[in-house]
């Protein structure tokens, strides 16, 4: 399990009950997660201080309930990277702070390159590793198909002055890369966040355990002779570390380097449990 423990602007307070309390910046706010199956550690009487709680809908969906008025968004800290916090209406903040040790992973070897590096974001969302990865030097294309989540991991681009160096597209992920291979783009670093389920810029329908390799595949032919790595994150149940290093084994297999896999989660800060949030896989040089 890879733990991502070096947050000061974000804490996991309590989990269980299918729900868990966070601190983002100044704010607590608690909303579900599905893998939070055991008890709370904390008393109801904690989990009320939260500043919002975001409530499911029987007809899907949900809302937020503030306790007083919340900013529009604001902003918090990693490191040297400043992000917006916005909770959404699909329960999400527009950060999924466990990835910050891909983040550093992937800026580490980026770093050590003394060479104009090359990295294809897909499904990129609010721009977490475009951010993170063009701070460390690399030329980064962001691509996710929604224009509004796009529009914010802009705002976070230029919170940390890097907007003009990302090329940013709107599209649908598998179209783009079959645009690129046919226009011989070649790329270093490979990085995709596929959904369990979406639908692309123009309505394409995207299911992951139909589409995934089909892209995977497809995404290994615009690798560069020299790649440094390509990384694969997943939030759906049905991927496994082993699953998903298969995917990479068997597309990666000209290259020489290394395979990890591994969970990602959160520390509660008072206790030694740890909330599992996804899997990912790496090949690296």
């Amino acid at each position: 399990m890879e733990i991502s423990n070096k947050w000061v602007d974000y804490e996991l307070i309590d989990s269980g009950d299918g729900e868990k309390l966070e601190k983002w910046g100044e704010f607590q706010l608690s909303r579900p997660d599905p893998l939070a199956i055991w008890p709370k550690n904390l008393p109801e009487s904690e989990w009320h201080k939260a500043d919002a709680h975001y409530e499911r809908s029987d007809e899907g969906g949900g809302r937020w309930r503030a306790k007083k008025q919340l900013p529009e968004n604001w902003e918090i800290k990693y490191g040297n990277l400043n992000f917006l916090i916005r909770p959404t209406s699909f329960k999400h903040t527009g950060l999924f702070p466990e990835q910050a040790v891909n983040w550093d992973y992937l800026s580490s070897i980026i770093k050590k390159e003394n060479r104009e590096i090359n990295v294809l974001n897909l499904f990129a969302y609010t721009g977490g590793a475009t951010v993170a990865l063009s701070k460390a030097g690399a030329k980064v294309c962001h691509v996710d198909s929604s224009k509004g989540i796009v529009i914010w991991a802009r705002e976070n681009a230029a919170k940390n002055g890097v907007e003009e160096k990302i090329r940013w597209i709107v599209d649908d992920a598998i179209k783009f890369v079959e645009r690129e291979i046919k226009r011989g783009a070649k790329y270093d670093g490979i990085i995709m966040d596929p959904p369990s389920f979406g639908r692309g810029a123009k309505g394409e329908v995207w299911k992951l355990e139909k589409d995934i390799w089909p892209l995977v595949e497809k995404t290994a032919k615009i690798l560069s002779d020299d790649p440094l790595f390509f990384h694969i994150n997943s939030y759906s149940t049905g991927m496994s570390p082993t699953v998903v290093g298969n995917l990479l084994m068997t597309a990666m297999k000209k290259y020489k380097g290394k395979i990890e896999t591994n969970e990602l989660g959160l520390k509660e800060i008072n206790s030694e449990r740890i909330l599992p949030q996804g899997v990912f896989g790496r090949w690296s040089k």
